[in-house]
């Protein structure tokens, strides 16, 4: 499975190597000193305890700084990106573990989820044509008609307002589409999703509509959209 990892990510991000060496799996935590994204993989430069090591995963949010841990790792030596245009003399593939959280931890990124991507910035500009389709609908929509919606595939095109990271392991997404009202709150929808968008982007997404979704610690959301995707 890990070296079809790598030879995906050969195929994917026009990279090659020459003579290659694997290694049994290992665990490697450290300080990210360097992150490059590439379409869909995001390499990192390491502070580890035996000295600076290059590592990639699929994509990830990562930042510089952080102490991440990659497990299932394995060594490759002599790998060329093209796409960075760089050889690696040595490299190790792995997955990006995610923290295991104590149940007032959870409860913090609940909480950090709630007051960093609950509420969405003022804008009075935003006019987003609306997509189209059987399961299409405006921001308006999704938010009036949430009980008859629920629980059921949803596609909307609208602009990205608010974008925040890896939380709870997801990205949180504010989308408005001008049409609804800042009164009733029937102008934004918040987004939950593994894509990677920036404010201002306008994204057509589809995913699953939810009522009165509840993410513990008394924090429920009347509307939400989960498990979004960008949809073409």
């Amino acid at each position: 499975m890990k070296r079809f990892f790598a030879i995906a990510l050969m195929l994917c991000t026009g990279v090659f190597w020459g003579a290659s060496a694997w290694a049994e799996t290992v665990v490697i935590k450290g300080q990210v000193l360097e992150v490059k994204d590439v379409e869909d993989y995001t390499y990192m430069l390491l502070k580890t305890p035996t000295g600076d090591t290059w590592t990639a995963v699929s994509k990830a949010p990562v930042i510089k700084g952080a102490t991440v841990t990659i497990v299932d790792a394995e060594q490759m030596d002599n790998f060329e990106s093209k796409t960075l245009k760089k050889k690696f003399t040595k490299i190790f593939f792995g997955k990006l573990e995610q923290p295991k959280l104590t149940a007032a931890q959870q409860q913090a990124q609940v909480a950090a989820a709630h007051g960093e991507a609950a509420k969405a910035p003022v804008l009075t500009d935003v006019k987003v044509p609306k997509a189209t389709g059987a399961d299409a609908y405006t921001v308006a929509e999704l938010v009036t008609k949430a009980s008859a919606l629920k629980d059921k595939p949803v596609l909307l095109r609208a602009k990205v307002v608010k974008f925040s990271p890896n939380i709870m392991n997801k990205n949180w997404v504010h989308l408005r589409d001008g049409s609804g009202a800042a009164k009733d709150g029937s102008d934004d929808i918040l987004l939950t999703t593994q894509e990677q968008v920036k404010v201002g982007d306008v994204v057509q997404i589809k995913g699953v509509l939810r009522n009165n979704k509840d993410f513990g610690a008394g924090y429920v959301y009347p509307v939400i959209i989960e498990d979004g995707k960008l949809h073409k």
